[in-house]
């Protein structure tokens, strides 16, 4: 199989609601598909031209598929487990690769996807690191939100007052919550509206599911 193949039967899997890959590629793709896709291999094969097709699926969705900025964006962090937390020392698969790492619901060991997106839902912009990395450390780096102006809202985790003058210099207006320990401060009516924790998890459930 083509890498433009495993490509396209990996979105379909992901935009089509299906939640088992092997039922998916074994019940669907090589039943009712037979026509798109003649040349079908065995499952363990097509686990393993994956990894074939992680590179070139990158370079697609950043080459063609990203949205643009309206002035209006929102950036957030997801973990992606690659095992159980207790079989961290076991995983052989991204040893040396994945790390543990903690976020809002625990510790996972794994990466951490980093997502941009703008106030229609597209991604502006993403970065895979591993799972300890400081969700801040990502927009350190000036191409991951080069594409980015005006307003960038974010949650707690972002609260940084080098990033968000390094940000500013950049025209970027980086909008968080404060702690409870955190002077208040002036903030428009409109922004406050737009950070309620509704919005913030609405811009979420666009991008993750």
């Amino acid at each position: 199989m083509s890498d433009s193949e495993v490509i396209t039967i990996l979105i379909i899997f992901h935009t089509g609601g299906f939640r088992n890959l092997k039922n998916f590629y074994i019940n669907y793709v090589q039943v009712h598909l037979k026509k798109e896709f003649p040349k079908t291999v065995s499952y363990n094969r097509f686990v393993e031209l994956q990894k074939k097709a992680i590179m070139p699926m990158a370079i697609f969705l950043k080459t063609c598929c990203l949205g643009k900025c309206t002035g209006i964006s929102f950036i957030d962090s997801t973990p992606l487990k690659v095992c159980h937390i207790r079989r961290e020392h076991s995983n052989k698969v991204f040893k040396e690769m994945a790390n543990k790492g903690q976020c809002s619901i625990g510790w996972f060991f794994g990466f951490k996807l980093h997502l941009i997106i703008n106030d229609r839902g597209e991604i502006l912009d993403f970065m895979l690191t591993q799972g300890n990395v400081d969700d801040r450390e990502p927009l350190q780096y000036k191409p991951f939100h080069d594409s980015v102006f005006g307003k960038l809202f974010g949650d707690k985790g972002y609260i940084s007052k080098t990033l968000f003058e390094r940000l500013f210099i950049d025209g970027i207006h980086l909008i968080t919550k404060i702690r409870k320990n955190m002077k208040n401060c002036l903030m428009h009516i409109q922004d406050k509206i737009t950070l309620t924790h509704i919005a913030i998890k609405r811009k979420r459930n666009i991008v993750f599911q």
